[in-house]
């Protein structure tokens, strides 16, 4: 009589998930193909700063991604599978993780940052050649960022042409659903604890007002897609642009570690939100698009300006360094509805998106302070920091990317509060020392009369500074760098650059 199988000879061998940017069990094609498999399923994410560089996550999205992966853990536990943690360089750590198993197949969903498409292709090539299996699935994006072309088959040079593009191609399929129940491999494969990957501040703690103000994990992220369309999506082309009245989704670093995809945001928007004007809402989750397809054309889009004739563009000197850079990081401009915004992101780690247009803009042409450093203060400060969408923003503010605003045009701080934030409610919750400053001078404290700044409890260079520049003068400083780096004088003579600020 023969032997009863043993385990190993019923099941398929183990199949290790490599996640990364996908935390989440819904619509996650690699762990759908995992648990078909019928094998034991083995849920990995590798902590690899090394081969990121300079664009490992930075500290608010360190601080999202440790929330993030508890919540996934937990999530997994409750479906039978425990989810691995390992630090190192993830072609050496998925090399052991496969002789520890004995897995024969390694899965994953495809990342689109430059460094990562290296990667990953030479950790495919060295599995294949062990005989181990790979598979890579399309989940981070609506559709493949090289298959979006021109009819020479090149990328695009405006939002417009390749969001018409994008609506003649098939709608994405309807969300996977998550499977039921992994099985759990026969040992115990061992995991490094969470907070050994060390991505929460230790002193100070400054994460106390992220916490407050965020609830990480794909559970919240489908909380919070549902809130907004139940409650915001049918006025947000009306709110969007107006930061004190929260009409935009936040969503933006749950989609940007993958807590929830695209596909799932479209799919609710068609099916929960039938009737309602969302193709507002949906143009901006195809911005997110457009720049992971500018960024499959240009890796270098990060670091240096899509146009050319910006790369010798006479910056202030000693840019680094420079006072005015910590007191735009500070939120101490002088300028009340810029330093709201950037006091907003230090709290939160987010800042609306207007705001993040206005801070911008001052950063570049009041200032004249190189995009990069902008950007690379956001990748540090946003929970939301996404490589290809902040590369195509700050290209957009400078002018240097395509589809990018005129060079003319420059946004006029005061003019812009008093737009966007007319009673001053969103200047006076992240300045608490203007919080007495009647309407009519929340956004130009400088010009208050001394008997309205007493009476405000305000005192300049005390509680607030004044500006740190004159805009009129910083804006012609900037037109003439402009030109300068141009060669060229503003384009439509009848539309004056003051009225192209009002444009906006």
């Amino acid at each position: 009589m023969s032997e009863a199988p043993t385990r190993n000879d019923r099941l398929p061998p183990p199949v290790i998930v490599w996640l990364r940017r996908d935390l989440r069990i819904d619509d996650n094609p690699a762990l759908v193909a995992a648990a078909e498999s019928g094998g034991p399923v083995i849920p990995v994410y590798i902590h690899d700063e090394d081969t990121a560089g300079r664009w490992a996550v930075g500290g608010a999205g360190r601080w999202w991604l440790g929330r993030s992966l508890a919540a996934l853990a937990g999530v997994l536990a409750e479906r039978g599978a425990s989810l691995v943690l390992r630090r190192g360089v993830a072609a050496a750590v998925i090399a052991d993780l496969v002789a520890e198993t004995g897995a024969r197949a390694v899965v994953w969903n495809r990342c689109h940052e430059p460094f990562a498409v290296a990667r990953d292709a030479a950790i495919a090539e060295a599995l294949a050649a062990r005989g181990i299996a790979v598979r890579a699935f399309d989940a981070a994006l609506l559709h493949d960022p090289g298959r979006v072309a021109t009819r020479s088959g090149g990328p695009f040079q405006s939002f417009a042409q390749f969001w018409r593009e994008c609506q003649s191609l098939p709608p994405p399929g309807p969300p996977l659903a998550a499977p039921a129940r992994f099985t759990g491999p026969e040992r115990l494969v061992l995991s490094e604890e969470l907070v050994a990957l060390g991505l929460a501040p230790s002193r100070p703690d400054w994460a106390e007002g992220l916490a407050s103000a965020w609830s990480p994990g794909s559970v919240s992220a489908v909380a919070r897609l549902e809130e907004f369309i139940d409650r915001r999506l049918a006025a947000y082309h009306l709110t969007r642009n107006d930061p004190d009245r929260g009409g935009t989704s936040r969503l933006s670093p749950h989609l940007g570690v993958g807590e929830i995809s695209p596909r799932q945001v479209v799919h609710a928007i068609h099916t929960r939100g039938e009737g309602l004007p969302a193709e507002p809402f949906l143009r901006e989750l195809y911005w997110r698009e457009f720049s992971y397809h500018l960024l499959h054309h240009r890796p270098d889009m990060p670091d240096v300006p899509l146009r050319p004739e910006f790369a010798d563009f006479p910056w202030a000197e000693d840019s680094e360094e420079s006072e005015s850079l910590a007191r735009w990081t500070a939120g101490r401009t002088g300028y009340p509805i810029v330093d709201a915004g950037m006091r907003a992101l230090w709290h939160t780690g987010w800042m609306h998106n207007r705001a993040r247009l206005i801070v911008a803009s001052f950063l570049v042409k009041d200032l004249l302070l190189p995009w990069q450093l902008g950007e690379a203060w956001f990748w540090e400060s946003l929970v939301d920091a996404d490589l290809a969408v902040n590369a195509v923003n700050w290209q957009w503010v400078a002018g240097c990317g395509v589809d990018a605003a005129p060079y003319f045009r420059i946004f006029n701080p005061v003019l812009q509060g008093e737009k966007f934030d007319p009673r001053g409610r969103y200047v006076r919750r992240w300045l608490p020392e203007l919080e007495h400053m009647p309407d009519m001078f929340i956004h130009r404290p400088w010009e208050a009369p001394p008997a309205v700044l007493a009476k405000a409890g305000v005192v300049l260079d005390r509680d607030y500074p004044r500006p740190i520049v004159d805009h009129a003068l910083a804006r012609r400083r900037a037109l003439s760098a402009y030109q300068q780096a141009l060669r060229q004088t503003p384009p439509h003579p009848t539309l004056s650059p003051e009225e192209g600020e009002r444009a906006f």
